[in-house]
């Protein structure tokens, strides 16, 4: 079910409502795709109640002095692996009901209508999925997948939740604020006698069918995007400053290929100074008056 409540503006950044002559902007550049990529970022999933990295004021980094886990550190270490999941167990139960918002719905209208030609999304909240796009790909993985690094066993994040709970049974911890990618902030005492289960098949490490930072997108998938990208008239950027090189390569070659690139997004990005159009609004507010 897609929730059509009023959006949660927790976590967006103040801004101005949309304006008519943007709006207008907006919706000659849509009117002139016939073969729109999107590349969405953590930006269009905040009215759906999950916090961003970088925005000012309400991103993690404007909130506290925390930092997502490194792919090296969780490789190396159990107790960084331990620290993970014990976060990622108390805040699963929220983070998997989330449900997308406007802008999810609009951008699957799109796809239906034959507009939206090739969907990329940077979030691992699977929110597209959730809201019916098909004609996708999440370019950093999805965090409702696990796999294990030694033989490649996947199972569903839910499943795994259930492995918790049995070998954790009288383990209990209250959170202190949410994470952008469905963890939560304990403290190290209440981590130390988390018990985290291995590979049901062979006992290798487990970990979430993600993209950490300091990790690095497989060169298939992004041969994939830039084939997708090849075929595409137009770029739209939707919530994203587009910080991330893994994302950021993708609008370089669409300005290498001379396409109009529209950026929406709620303060400045990296792609402002070549970007055909820029909109400082919210994607659920500016992305539904587009016909």
């Amino acid at each position: 079910s897609v929730s059509r409540a009023s959006p949660n503006l927790t976590f967006v950044p103040a801004c101005h409502p949309p304006d008519p002559v943007e709006v207008e902007e907006l919706q000659r550049f849509v009117s002139n795709s016939k073969r729109l990529f999107v590349m969405t970022g953590a930006g269009i999933s905040t009215e759906s109640g999950i916090p961003d990295y970088r925005s000012e004021g309400v991103g993690l980094y404007a909130r506290t002095d925390r930092r997502p886990v490194q792919h090296a550190e969780f490789i190396r270490s159990a107790s960084a692996r331990q620290r993970y999941w014990a976060r990622n167990f108390v805040g699963w139960p929220q983070f998997s009901s989330h449900q997308p918002n406007k802008a999810h719905l609009v951008l699957k209208d799109w796809e239906k209508l034959g507009k939206l030609h090739w969907l990329v999304t940077q979030n691992v909240d699977a929110l597209h999925t959730k809201a019916g796009s098909q004609r996708m790909t999440e370019l950093h993985g999805c965090i409702h997948r696990v796999f294990c690094l030694a033989c490649g066993d996947r199972i569903l994040r839910s499943e795994l939740q259930e492995h918790f709970e049995a070998l954790n049974p009288t383990w209990k911890a209250e959170a202190f604020g949410v994470a952008p990618d469905g963890d939560v902030f304990l403290t190290d005492e209440q981590v130390r006698n988390f018990q985290v289960p291995a590979c049901r098949k062979c006992g290798g490490i487990l970990k979430p069918d993600v993209t950490f930072f300091g990790d690095t997108v497989g060169q298939e998938k992004v041969s994939f995007v830039h084939q997708r990208l090849a075929e595409s008239d137009s770029m739209l950027v939707a919530g994203s400053s587009m910080q991330v090189y893994s994302g950021y390569r993708f609008a370089l070659a669409a300005r290498e290929k001379k396409l109009p690139i529209a950026v929406l997004n709620i303060g400045p990005t990296r792609l402002d100074h070549f970007a055909s159009l820029k909109l400082n609004s919210r994607c659920g507010e500016l992305l539904p008056l587009i016909v």
